[in-house]
């Protein structure tokens, strides 16, 4: 009986031993595993966080709606300041491919991205983030009773619009090619602000401009649609740049316009959804 008692007493501290040290083991393997995943989580987890100046060029038909989102992005991210150069398109995208320092290119049509897309200065592909659409700016009452793009043809009238190489003037003429329309404007000028001026200050009697621009100055303005305008809808495209001086920047801005609140903003103010 005491020779099966011993037996019996090695068998059980064996057994204890090997469980011990099963559970040692096992609980080694956990700490190293939940250490390395701890260092891996907290390494993505931790961006580095956005601050400096954020330099961005964008469409004069986009100042409105941009000033309120830099505005929201510099509450958002405090330590940032967005600075705007708001302009032509064309125009911007020339001082880009020039050098002008810019983290970010917001432009009216594909094709004035498209100049510094080919010189690769955009980061990576630009993405559409609103579409805009022409209508005829005219001085409160519309006093000529303009109706239709044909009455911007007719005898006397003085008409303004962007130049062709211009987003607003390349969709003006696409309207009025629509409509079988040939006209001489009096002047033509470098970006759609300039040409809403000119029917502010009375020194012509229509203009061809943004939608958005006729909503946002309805003040002093009236707008006239036409149906060719469906003919003649510029996207917005946007893109960080490769030469940004701020590139974390220059991403969470990109980003930033492209969200639903920037979206809702933007909608708000007549520009349609992509």
């Amino acid at each position: 009986m005491t020779t099966i008692l011993r037996r019996t007493a090695i068998a059980a501290v064996a057994a204890l031993a090997l469980v011990t040290g099963l559970s040692a083991c096992g609980s080694g393997g956990s700490s190293n595993a939940s250490g390395g995943g701890d260092s891996s989580s907290a390494s993505s987890a931790s961006p580095s966080k956005v601050s400096g100046t954020i330099t961005v060029f964008a469409a004069a038909s986009l100042q409105g709606t941009f000033t309120d989102l830099g505005k929201k992005f510099e509450a958002a991210h405090p330590g940032t300041t967005v600075k705007f150069n708001f302009g032509g398109s064309s125009a911007l995208a020339q001082s880009i491919v020039s050098g002008a320092p810019a983290d970010v290119f917001a432009a009216a049509s594909p094709a004035t991205m498209k100049t510094v897309t080919d010189a690769k200065d955009a980061a990576g592909e630009p993405k559409v983030f609103v579409r805009n659409t022409v209508e005829i700016a005219v001085p409160k009452g519309n006093p000529k009773h303009i109706a239709s793009l044909k009455d911007l043809a007719g005898s006397g009238l003085k008409v303004a619009l962007c130049a062709k190489q211009v987003p607003c003037g390349s969709a003006a003429l696409t309207a009025l090619n629509a409509a079988g329309v040939s006209l001489t404007p009096v002047t033509q000028e470098q970006d759609v602000k300039a040409a809403l001026t000119k029917v502010e200050l009375g020194e012509v009697d229509a203009s061809l401009v943004y939608r958005t621009d006729v909503r946002a100055d309805a003040g002093k303005i009236d707008g006239v649609d036409f149906p060719e305008a469906a003919k003649a809808v510029n996207d917005y495209p946007i893109a960080a740049l490769t030469k940004a001086p701020n590139a974390g920047g220059a991403a969470a801005f990109v980003a930033y316009v492209q969200s639903a609140e920037a979206g809702q903003m933007l909608t708000a103010a007549g520009f349609q959804a992509p």
